[in-house]
Parts: structure tokens; sequence; C-alpha cells
């Protein structure tokens, strides 16, 4: 029965944990989505919504908290404990970078974006491809499609690279560029950000699934 009844919860937390990624993957999306239409209504919206995922964040510490101190889990169970609660911190942050998308949005107000969006939707489109891949691997203990989430954070930081020189290069053209060009700068960064911690939770899902905790390559902070 006490078996039964550790593995019911199990499966509710990490259910948790998903929903949470998914509300986080939703306002990532929703963020840019704003910017690129100066829709500042949405924008609004997004930063009011980012109290529920820190809600929701310690809403799911404390579920980590009530199991192993209730349920004594050892092994395999209490790993995977650890792993979701790791998962949960990085998560909260990924709201934080979805929250200053959406706030950088509202400080530019009216004004329209210095260049046409589009390797910053691209951006948002592969680091939100990266969230869900990292999670699908957690949930299926797929070692090899979180792998794939380490590689694929290098296309995000190619698009990264990208945006900076663009932007650098209208800044030199123009200094009455620099500031328009420093909020597109800032929201590439959060993106940038944001595929850097599904990276980590990628680790995370292989250290569950091996039980081994080793660094792939960049590990966000």
């Amino acid at each position: 029965m006490l078996r039964v009844d550790l593995d019911r919860q199990l499966n509710h937390l990490q259910e948790e944990v998903v929903l949470l990624a998914n509300v986080v993957d939703k306002a990532t999306i929703r963020s840019v989505e704003a910017l690129k239409s100066r829709d500042l209504v949405e924008s609004q919206l997004v930063v009011d919504g980012d109290d529920y995922i820190d809600a929701k964040r310690y809403e799911i510490e404390d579920l980590c908290v009530d199991l192993i101190a209730t349920q004594q889990p050892m092994a395999g169970d209490l790993r995977a404990i650890i792993a979701l609660l790791h998962i949960t911190v990085e998560l909260e942050r990924m709201g934080d970078y979805a929250e200053g998308i959406a706030k950088i949005s509202l400080l530019m107000g009216n004004d329209p974006p210095l260049k046409p969006l589009i390797d910053i939707p691209r951006m948002a489109d592969k680091s939100t491809e990266m969230l869900r891949n990292s999670m699908d691997s957690l949930v299926e203990r797929d070692e090899a499609k979180a792998r794939k989430v380490l590689t694929d954070d290098d296309e995000v930081d190619a698009l990264y690279d990208q945006v900076y020189r663009e932007l650098l290069l209208y800044m030199i053209q123009d200094p009455h560029n620099i500031q328009r060009a420093t909020y597109l700068l800032w929201a590439a960064h959060d993106l940038e950000r944001i595929a850097d911690r599904a990276t980590n939770i990628a680790e995370r899902a292989i250290f569950l699934i091996t039980g081994r905790m080793k660094k792939e390559k960049y590990y966000a902070v």
C-alpha cells in the first residue's frame, strides 16, 4: 500500500511540474508575440501572470518536502524528487525571463521596434521547443532526446550572436538607435537564458535516467 501511495504522489508531482512547464512555454511565446505586435495589454497580462508561476513553484517545493518528510524515499525515488525540485526552480527562472521580455515591451510603449523582428521570434521558437523536448525527455525517460536538447542550444547561441552583431551595427551607425537597440538586446538575452535553462532541465533528466550528474557542456546559473 505504501509503495502504491508513493507512486501516486510521485506521478502527481511530475504532473504538476509538467503543468508549470506548459505555463512557462506559453508565457514565453506570448511575451515575444506581444513584443512583435506591440500589444501592451498582452504584455501586461504576461507580467501579471508571473505571480502564478512563482506561486506554483513554491507549491511544488512544498510537495517535494512533504514527500521526503512523510515517505522517506530512497534511491531512484529520492533522485526523482530532487530532479523535479531543481527543474521547478529552472522553470520559475524561465518565467522571470518571459516576464522580463513583457516588461521590455512595456518600456518601449507605443514605439515600434528598431527593426522587424525575425531572429528574436526564431529564438523564442527554438527555446520553447528545447523546453518541450527537455520535459518530454523527463516524462519519457528518454536520454537521447535529452542529449539532443544540449546540442540544440548551439542554434540559439548562434541566433543571439547574429542579433547582437546586427543591433551593434545599428548603434554604431546612429547613436539615436542605442536605446531601442538595447531593448531588443535585452529581449534576445532573456531568450538565450531560457534556452540555457532548458539545457539544465535536460541535464536533470539525464541525472534522473542514469543516476549520474555530469556537466555535459554549459550549466546556467
